[in-house]
């Protein structure tokens, strides 16, 4: 689950540079928030694959169908605050300087994270549990 974390972070720090925006006190916070985003995006996901595992689906088929299951809340979760964000991140008056950097890191960190916890998460679970597929 805390492996969105590194995803987002990665997305963030892309983000800004792109953007040519320095680290700032504002980023930071925005690395918070996001944060927070990605791992309740990974509990989503991995929550419901755990489920499916625990109602007796093979390894395969639970991966499959919680990914499948779980990406329109994914995708919501992620479109919604990054959607939100973009007011801030194209500000230009007063205060922007404070909003940009913390729209920014949100808006760059959400996209990667929930692409990567879409389509890597699945695949690190099935790394960590493939022996049990013998079970």
């Amino acid at each position: 689950m805390f492996t969105g974390v590194p995803f987002a972070l990665t997305g963030g720090i892309l983000a800004l540079w792109l953007r040519d925006i320095p680290l700032s006190i504002s980023a930071g916070v925005g690395f918070i928030a996001l944060s927070g985003v990605a791992v309740l995006n990974g509990l989503v996901m991995i929550s419901f694959i755990r489920s499916l595992r625990e109602e007796g689906r093979s390894l395969e088929a639970a991966i499959h169908e919680g990914a499948l299951t779980r990406l329109r809340p994914v995708l919501m979760t992620a479109l919604v605050a990054s959607l939100g964000f973009i007011p801030m991140a194209i500000a230009t008056g007063t205060g922007a300087e404070v909003q940009r950097p913390l729209a920014t890191v949100v808006i760059g960190g959400i996209l990667s994270s929930t692409v990567l916890t879409l389509l890597v998460l699945p695949l690190l679970y099935r790394l960590a549990h493939w022996r049990e597929e013998g079970d």
